[in-house]
């Protein structure tokens, strides 16, 4: 007779073996991985294992939407605060992500070398659209506000979330490669590169929504030397890397 598995022991085993995906993917990355090894990695049969996921596809799609509640917990209560201006509520918004950046910093940079190879395309395209999917209704709301305020100007609230998410996924892509190729010798240097991009694109979105004032935080090279220091930490705990 086979054993009957309750609820938290299905959801306990199917977090391991989200882990267990999240790993491989990092080292082998996502087209190499496959049903056998993960099943190996966690000791269980194939047959065990599709008790919990259909198929690869299915894994990936449970992996990245196993990282989203983490910032949407950051996120929502500062979307949804009465008491904070649109303005506040979107230079909290962007602050949020900087800590989570911060959190994440101490990705090795072999990580984020596998985050970017061919083989995690899938990953990073998927990840993408979940990411726009969580952020867009929360910015375009933070928007509407605004607009009500009357300091933004923007003819296209309902369209603001989209834009805004393509220029800072644009950045993050950019600011994770020059992490990544950072030598000592132009250190400074990278850390004056990371500067003015992020300003940049902290400038764009500002310009996008007609702000009345600078509302999005540009961090300085304090902030940013820390960003790069903390790539010889310790990996995330949970959830895909997120590149936006």
């Amino acid at each position: 007779m086979a054993r009957t598995v309750n609820k938290e022991e299905y959801a306990a085993r199917r977090n391991e073996i989200l882990a267990a995906a999240q790993r491989l993917i990092y080292t082998q990355g996502y087209e190499r991985m496959t049903i056998q090894a993960l099943a190996k990695e966690l000791g269980m049969s194939n047959g065990a294992f599709y008790h919990y996921f259909a198929s690869k596809p299915a894994v990936l799609e449970a992996l990245i939407e196993w990282g989203q509640p983490k910032a949407d917990d950051l996120l929502v209560p500062i979307v949804h605060d009465p008491r904070l201006g649109a303005l506040e509520k979107l230079g909290r918004f962007f602050a949020a992500l900087d800590v989570a950046r911060t959190e994440q910093r101490a990705l090795l940079a072999d990580l984020l070398r596998i985050w970017f190879a061919d083989e995690n395309a899938i990953v990073r395209e998927k990840s993408d659209a979940v990411i726009v999917a969580h952020r867009a209704p929360m910015l375009n709301a933070i928007v509407r506000q605004g607009l009500q305020e009357g300091v933004f100007t923007t003819p296209y609230p309902d369209q603001a979330g989209l834009i805004i998410l393509a220029i800072t996924r644009g950045t993050n892509n950019a600011l994770l490669q020059l992490m990544i190729a950072v030598e000592p010798q132009r250190a400074e240097q990278t850390v004056r590169e990371i500067i003015a991009l992020v300003a940049a694109s902290a400038e764009a979105i500002e310009r996008v929504l007609g702000a009345a004032a600078p509302c999005i935080h540009r961090p300085d090279a304090a902030a940013v030397k820390g960003w790069l220091a903390g790539g010889q930490a310790r990996e995330t705990e949970q959830g895909v890397v997120y590149a936006s």
